[in-house]
């Protein structure tokens, strides 16, 4: 049966950015078969749906993510070192496989309701994060951690990437849930496992392998003092650099760093919010498209960039790109849309199936409203959705060609309890900052 969407603005995102004041998008089963302007002919067994001159727009991928920290949320949020005051003591204290649940389905109700179809997260207990995605129809890349610190779902390395073999043979052959390889650092893993993260990539072909890369200061110190070299050349001695790795931040590269990302086809993540209430600077994001380095926005962990939604990424992206190239032509808004879905898309390897709505493709989309006055006049629809858009116009999101909010009601979730889940958490997350606090007093 075909389903045909109506008197829509589409903004289609493909090689060109194509743009369609009244349109229509045709759908069968999970993917789009044909799209056009004005009004289709009708055909036999066709289920219409009036957008009612909504704007249409590929579904936004979030390159990186933690979504359970959700739990975290606004947490020692002027303190320098809250990770190892506050994070990781409740990391390993409190966080079990429950609570990893309690804190993805709030993030996930808060994707959904901001037009987030594919995330990219990595955490801990990533089945049972994988299991929750499915459930509310998002499509999802989940990430197991690896680090040499103590991590709540393993007690050494061997049983770390015994639970990251599980994890890639639930999800093999999934249509929306792709396993993934999450070494957390360089400095946190070493030489050594980020080699032997090389050899499962390669025994793993299709698969992505995620890691925080060139973040900090202190990470490119480790590498010149251990190493001699930059923490980009020490990922590519373990022949980590590839196509299939999804690196972030990658605040501090070198214009060497930058060429052989390029040259190996690495796709960075960007995540200008939290990278800038960190006071880490500005990432060089034009520096590595201009080499040829596709770049995708993301969110980080909600501890550390607050929101879920792209939309909070968008403004702050171009933003810095204009600050610190002294003029406004860095980063052009229609770069940005680019940025939250086909480039962000090709950093995940799946621009051959979402991030632009074409046919053949995958039926991922976001229906936003522009009735808002903070959006008018539109001279340019790029601009206002970067600068002036929020998460709550999203009207409807679609994943695969099924609903999952329509008007604002999220179908695949139940919201109320998922928040309230997670405030019972947070009572307990409370208690044990406080008895944290009477012992750093």
């Amino acid at each position: 049966m075909r389903r045909t969407l109506l008197n829509a603005r589409i903004l289609t995102m493909d090689t060109t950015c194509r743009e369609i004041e009244r349109g229509w998008i045709a759908l069968e089963d999970d993917q789009i078969v044909a799209l056009g302007e004005g009004e289709p002919e009708p055909v036999a067994d066709e289920v219409r749906q009036d957008m009612g001159g909504d704007l249409l727009m590929p579904g936004m991928v979030n390159t990186h993510a933690h979504l359970p920290m959700t739990l975290f949320r606004g947490l020692g949020e002027d303190v320098d070192d809250r990770l190892f005051r506050y994070i990781l003591p409740l990391e390993r204290a409190l966080v079990t496989a429950e609570v990893v649940e309690v804190g993805a389905r709030l993030a996930v109700a808060e994707s959904i309701r901001g037009g987030v179809t594919t995330v990219a997260d990595m955490y801990y207990f990533e089945d049972r994060i994988g299991a929750i995605l499915d459930a509310a129809g998002m499509r999802g890349v989940v990430g197991q951690t690896l680090a040499d610190f103590a991590a709540p779902d393993h007690d050494s390395m061997d049983e770390g990437f015994a639970r990251l073999d599980a994890l890639a043979d639930l999800y093999a052959g999934h249509p929306r849930i792709t396993a993934s390889a999450a070494p957390h650092a360089p400095y946190s893993t070493g030489l050594e496992v980020m080699s032997r993260v090389a050899q499962w990539a390669a025994d793993h072909p299709g698969l992505p392998v995620q890691m925080h890369l060139a973040e900090t200061h202190a990470e490119l110190d480790w590498a010149a003092n251990t190493h001699g070299c930059t923490t980009v050349e020490v990922t590519d001695r373990a022949g980590l650099l590839g196509p299939a790795l999804v690196a972030a931040h990658v605040m501090y590269p070198t214009e060497g760093d930058i060429a052989l990302l390029a040259e190996r086809g690495v796709g960075v993540a960007h995540n200008a919010r939290s990278n800038g209430k960190a006071g880490r600077g500005i990432a060089p994001v034009t520096a590595l498209r201009a080499a040829g380095v596709p770049v995708g926005l993301a969110s980080d962990g909600p501890m550390s960039g607050n929101t879920l939604d792209l939309f909070a990424q968008m403004g702050p992206a171009s933003m810095f790109q204009k600050i610190a190239g002294g003029s406004r032509k860095p980063l052009p808004c229609i770069d940005v849309l680019r940025m939250a879905t086909i480039e962000a898309a090709r950093v995940l390897g799946m621009d051959d199936r979402i991030g632009s709505l074409e046919p053949g493709k995958q039926a991922d989309i976001v229906r936003v409203s522009l009735d808002d006055p903070r959006l008018h006049p539109i001279y340019d629809l790029a601009s206002a959705l970067v600068f002036a858009a929020l998460p709550s116009d999203v009207r409807g999101t679609m994943v695969a060609g099924r609903w999952l909010m329509e008007d604002r009601e999220i179908s695949t979730l139940d919201t109320g309890k998922a928040l309230a889940d997670a405030l019972q958490v947070a009572e307990g997350f409370k208690a044990h900052i406080i008895e944290i606090d009477k012992t750093k007093t």
